[in-house]
């Protein structure tokens, strides 16, 4: 093992620099030049690899709609983003240039959920009120979705002075369907109705009101007090319905 006295006490450069230098003080001012080599100007490698940060033109853009509206597509080139505004439908002509047509006949069965009355055992036509008979069945969503708002505009007509009665009439194949129906309805929901099950029966009540055997569901008969029949509707029945509804009852504007 060697003492720090045998170490060399200098060391002699090439050319006429020399000095006094230990080992240690060797690699210190190597691992300095390898330091300065890297800061040196010239050195790009690093800033090669950093990716540019991205920049902002129409393409990535987010232009905000008026009203608070977020529209994510670019705006067109010379272009201003505008918010599309769909305007209110007009009400339809629901019972134009019908004529009026003998109510239907015939037996009618009726069906109720547990604990809740039936109705009565024929519709009452011509008693002097009129009567909306919605033909309806448990397995049509549209159906059971318009269901409040024909309880809620019967409600609205009678405050209005129309003498109006609401029948529900089922044309489901499957009674036990219809009773899980019932039964699963909220108070004041539709928890008794008519059915006219599959058969002859059927065929003659819905031919009375002008409908095919098997109708596009839901369909709706205004029956007026005097017993004819005053209008058809096929389909669904929105709330900007409600309108010519009134009016055709004779609720003035």
């Amino acid at each position: 093992m060697l003492g720090r006295g045998h170490q060399p006490e200098r060391v002699r450069l090439v050319g006429r620099l020399s000095a006094l230098m230990r080992p240690r003080s060797v690699y210190s001012a190597v691992a300095a030049m390898g330091l300065a080599a890297l800061a040196a100007p010239g050195c790009e490698v690093d800033k090669k690899d950093v990716p540019a940060p991205p920049t902002t033109n129409r393409s990535n853009a987010v232009v905000a709609a008026p009203g608070g509206n977020t529209n994510t597509k670019p705006a067109a080139a010379g272009g201003t983003a505008t918010a599309q505004v769909t305007a209110p439908q007009p009400p339809r002509q629901l019972c134009v240039g019908q004529s009026p047509k003998p109510p239907p006949k015939g037996p009618i069965k009726t069906a109720a959920a547990a604990g809740a009355t039936p109705p009565p055992e024929s519709i009452p036509f011509g008693v002097g009120k009129w009567v909306w008979v919605n033909l309806w069945a448990a397995w049509c969503k549209p159906c059971k979705e318009e269901m409040p708002r024909l309880i809620a505009w019967q409600k609205k007509l009678s405050a209005a002075g129309v003498m109006l009665e609401l029948s529900f009439v089922s044309i489901d194949d499957d009674e036990r369907q219809l009773e899980r129906f019932l039964e699963g309805q909220p108070a004041g929901g539709v928890k008794a109705s008519y059915w006219l099950p599959e058969g002859s029966g059927r065929s003659s009540w819905l031919g009375a009101l002008g409908l095919k055997e098997t109708p596009d569901l839901p369909a709706h008969a205004l029956v007026a007090p005097s017993g004819q029949v005053a209008c058809v509707i096929q389909g669904a029945v929105e709330d900007r319905d409600y309108p010519a509804v009134a009016a055709f009852m004779g609720v003035k504007p």
